[in-house]
């Protein structure tokens, strides 16, 4: 029996017919809400998703028609609904930075949002579970009443932080909305608050000019019919929430879901972004509703640089998503850091904070973000509109285009000079935008850049090199990167359904970073074996992992008089992962992949010599 907190859509929100659950192609009739704001390689990140696009439309009935010409205009393709138009994607790709909110009333316990919550994670493979009971997280909106929550302040903490959009959690897994859903009892209205924070934020937003967007979890361990035999009853009170969502609050940016890996006939994907799109139909969809749609989300790691489609790292200012009482806060240099890199590798940074009970961002996160928004009233010239590259970001740091001029971040010094691969624009001359005099030598080995050390900025060097052509369309050549290992003996435990000649061990030794190591799916061990040909003393180690994220345990290791000695273990490698160690003489050394969440694969495995 559906629980008195989950109310029938036809009887209670007067949003037009219910949309189907199976293949539909039913076009909601169009809502004009009250507001117009403004405001082959397998290569990593790539989709195998055309086919599957084909199969939904061959799939997909032809929309039904509307009830006179008058009433609607003529459907659209249905392929029109599975992807925004690059128009839509021009701001966002622009805006480069924006602000992620994740709130509710676990922030009285000072947990995590939805997976501290205890009970059934119905849909989960894994039998985890939270620490707070359900039955106490699934009442703490009786005590939750954060009446210091200003929406002005959080919009205005975007905007000093240098921020274009904000995106904010109306429903996470735990099924409380955070707006006023006709629905559900299981809402922010329904506490002793009572006021719907997403009319409010909404508002806000609209009259700063900032961008807003939506973030909504499709699985929801809360509702009764959610992965059950009625689960087709929960996806007709998602598509609900979702029309509501896109109707009540005047214009909506963005639409983020975080599906966890649901599939779209989990959630009737296309009969959903039709309705979307049909109510907002300048909307940007990320591809966690089990379609590709708009752009690539990865988590809490910064996304390998990708030109061809739009991403977006989604990461938190502290540890936790939701606020935690001292929580570790990340460095303004961790922050500028990530931002930076991001932009280097043709991506948004989506930077999220957890309010306090009270309704307030805490004091130092704030401080924490408008001194993020001074470096970019500094510098945002070269983080906003800009494109990636050319040059790929590395231990060194990042780079970013815009007309004729390449941006070099430099984030970490080694030695005298940053030393990039050369390129096939001539460098016509530099300037160093923090301070100081830069020197630029350029030869057809390499791009050299020298800034005296007393010039360096600790936070990040810029170096802003006009060329002379389009920076962003600029060739970067193949440069020797110095590794030990480079075109030696190579072994793996495994490689890709066995096919060496396109994913065996020497594609991680050959310093070309468009081939590639690759494991079998499903690997969650693996070793790269590589032997030096006589004995070299190694002192630092590179990886550069294709899908950043998969590899959670490593050991760097050497073989010594026949058994593996350990040099270095770390956890998590990313795609440009510089590892440090006391230097050792040794002929043959591996990289022991202990623990891996997918099968690994990997660019490079670099060995450097001791300095």
């Amino acid at each position: 029996m559906v629980s008195s907190r989950f109310i029938k859509a036809r009887s209670r929100l007067c949003l037009g017919p219910r949309p189907r659950l199976k293949n539909t192609a039913e076009r909601p009739a169009v809502v004009h809400y009250d507001d117009a704001s403004p405001g082959t390689k397998e290569k990593p990140m790539k989709r195998s998703w055309p086919f599957l696009v084909s199969l939904i439309l061959l799939t997909l009935p032809p929309a039904a028609p509307a009830a006179s010409p008058a009433a609607a205009p003529a459907p659209a393709p249905a392929d029109e609904y599975l992807a925004a138009k690059a128009e839509d994607l021009a701001w966002w790709r622009e805006a480069r930075f924006g602000l992620f909110i994740h709130w509710g009333p676990v922030s009285l316990k000072g947990t995590e949002i939805g997976w501290s919550r205890g009970g059934e994670r119905r849909g989960r493979k894994d039998k985890s579970t939270g620490a707070i009971p359900a039955e106490v997280y699934d009442n703490l909106y009786k005590e939750f009443n954060p009446t210091k929550f200003n929406a002005r302040e959080w919009v205005e903490t975007a905007r000093a932080a240098g921020m274009k959009y904000l995106v904010f959690t109306t429903k996470h897994h735990d099924g409380f909305c955070e707006f006023d859903s006709k629905l559900t009892d299981y809402k922010i209205t329904n506490s002793p608050f009572k006021r719907d924070v997403v009319a409010e934020l909404s508002a806000a937003c609209r009259d700063a000019g900032l961008r807003l967007g939506f973030y909504y979890s499709p699985p929801d361990w809360h509702h009764p019919d959610y992965r059950t035999a009625n689960h087709a009853k929960y996806v007709e009170y998602m598509h609900g929430q979702i029309r509501e969502l896109c109707t009540n609050y005047g214009r909506l940016d963005i639409m983020w879901f975080d599906g966890l890996g649901g599939r779209p006939e989990d959630w009737d994907s296309p009969a959903l972004f039709r309705i979307i799109r049909t109510l907002q139909p300048h909307i940007l969809i990320n591809n966690r509703a089990g379609l590709p749609a708009d752009f690539d989300t990865p988590e809490q790691r910064i996304g390998a640089q990708r030109t061809d489609r739009p991403w977006e790292t989604c990461m938190t200012i502290c540890r936790q998503w939701a606020w935690k009482p001292d929580d570790q806060m990340k460095s303004l240099k961790e922050c500028l850091d990530v931002l930076v890199r991001c932009a280097g590798g043709d991506g948004n940074l989506l930077f999220n904070v957890g309010p306090m009970p009270t309704g307030e961002i805490e004091p130092r996160q704030v401080q924490r973000l408008k001194e993020m928004g001074r470096w970019l009233a500094a510098h945002g010239e070269t983080i906003y509109g800009t494109r990636g590259g050319p040059w790929r970001p590395g231990p060194w740091g990042a780079a970013t285009s815009k007309g004729n001029t390449a941006y070099v971040h430099i984030l970490k010094w080694e030695g005298e000079k940053a030393v990039l691969a050369p390129i096939g624009r001539k460098v016509l001359s530099a300037a160093a935008l923090t301070g100081g005099r830069a020197e630029v030598r350029q030869t057809d080995e390499a791009v050299e850049i020298a800034v005296a050390p007393a010039d360096r900025q600790e936070l990040d060097t810029i170096v802003a090199l006009a060329l002379d052509g389009p920076a962003f369309e600029a060739k970067v050549r193949k440069a020797a990167s110095a590794s030990l290992a480079v075109g030696k003996q190579a072994a793996a435990s495994n490689v890709f359904q066995g096919n060496a000649a396109m994913h065996g061990a020497d594609k991680a030794f050959d310093d070309d970073p468009e081939t590639r190591w690759a494991t079998d799916a499903g690997t969650r061990a693996a070793t790269l074996q590589v032997d030096l040909g006589k004995p070299e003393t190694v002192g630092r180690a590179v990886i550069c992992e294709a899908y950043a994220g998969r590899i959670q345990e490593f050991a760097i290791e050497y073989q010594k008089d026949g058994r593996w000695q350990e040099a270095a273990r770390g956890r998590r490698a990313g795609e440009n992962a510089e590892v440090k160690f006391p230097a050792v003489a040794a002929q043959v050394w591996r990289l022991n992949i202990l623990k891996a969440g997918e099968g690994p694969t990997i660019w490079e495995f670099q060995l450097f010599a001791a300095k």
